[in-house]
């Protein structure tokens, strides 16, 4: 059984400095987790006019990542605004300890708040395994779009790390369960509370298992932490006796 901590956190806007301090702090509040995960654009806040807030592949959040999962023994997950050849992505970093990291650049750009005119959608889907548990990493919107995160047994657990207003959070923890259910595998969903100039966030942060319970879950509202257990026997036992994902649809 492999441990993940989702850290909710309040994010300063446009401050990645400060954001980094908070991040650090958060995580060392919670020793001994396999895997600590941070909000959407954590360093920044959900910006979607990066112009000189975004940093460059391999900037500050990215170094912070890779000397505080080294330290902490432990991956380090989150997204973060970057700029690279002219472009600019919400990119969901993965770090582990020995300093290794893969990413995955948001595919659903939220064309409602007008992500999609400053940022470039990623092509790509990502799944990485750590530990013995193979993840796959998704974003925000992506979350409303099933297909793009059917499980083709290729995974065990999602993350879904999100900036996503309270006007809209009950669909939030619905989305998550259903995610779970119908992949039969754990979901981690990392929300943020506060405000930034456009909206209201009230977290709904949650670890859910692959019966759809809800498993860990932090405190709307307030900046917490929980942690939960991934227990992959557990996993593989109900896979067994129940394959739903031998009878997906073929797509």
């Amino acid at each position: 059984m492999i441990k993940v901590t989702i850290l909710q956190q309040d994010i300063v806007w446009a401050d990645p400095a400060e954001n980094i301090r908070r991040a650090d702090a958060a995580v060392g509040s919670v020793p001994g987790s396999d895997i600590y995960v941070l909000p959407e654009m954590f360093s920044t806040g959900f910006c979607t006019e990066p112009e000189g807030v975004a940093e460059r592949h391999g900037g500050p959040a990215l170094e912070w990542m890779k000397s505080k999962a080294a330290e902490a023994d432990a991956a380090i997950a989150g997204s973060v605004a970057v700029v690279e050849d002219g472009k600019y992505y919400n990119r969901f970093y993965f770090v582990r300890p020995d300093g290794s990291y893969e990413w995955y650049d948001k595919k659903h750009l939220f064309t409602y708040g007008g992500e999609h005119e400053r940022f470039t959608a990623g092509s790509e889907r990502k799944v990485v395994e750590f530990r013995g548990v193979r993840i796959l990493l998704e974003v925000c919107y992506d979350l409303r779009f099933p297909i793009w995160s059917r499980n083709h047994g290729d995974y065990d657990m999602i993350l879904y790390v999100a900036s996503w207003p309270v006007t809209r959070v009950g669909a939030w923890k619905s989305l998550l369960i259903a995610r779970a259910i119908e992949n039969q595998c754990y979901v981690a969903g990392v929300n943020r509370v506060g405000s930034d100039p456009a909206n209201d966030y009230s977290g709904g942060s949650m670890v859910i298992d692959p019966y759809g319970n809800i498993i860990a879950a932090c405190e709307d509202g307030h900046v917490s932490s929980v942690t939960a257990g991934i227990d992959m026997d557990l996993l593989e036992a109900f896979r067994a006796k129940f394959p739903v994902l031998n009878d997906s649809d073929v797509l």
